[in-house]
């Protein structure tokens, strides 16, 4: 079993995230080098938020807590999903 966590970005988001973008990868890299985060990354075009895979749903509730894009107001909603992988993982 994953956890998807998704994001939904508020608008220009582009622009409105670089402040916070280099603490979010941040914490990003260090859930993933803890083997807490499987995968992530923003959609594209258009750019109107993102997709996290986690192991756990409290390493995903951890992230969002901890997550300068949600405290500042670019990440406009967020959701977890239990996943389950049937295929890889």
């Amino acid at each position: 079993m994953m956890y998807l966590l998704f994001y939904d970005y508020g608008e220009n988001a582009l622009e409105r995230r670089a402040p916070y973008r280099e603490e979010h990868l941040g914490l990003a890299a260090e859930a993933h080098a803890k083997g807490d985060l499987v995968l992530a990354g923003a959609f594209n075009d258009p750019l109107d938020g993102a997709a996290l895979v986690f192991r756990t749903r409290e390493a995903a509730e951890s992230f969002v807590k901890a997550d300068p894009y949600v405290s500042s107001g670019l990440v406009t909603g967020w959701r977890i999903r239990e996943w389950n992988v049937v295929v890889g993982g």
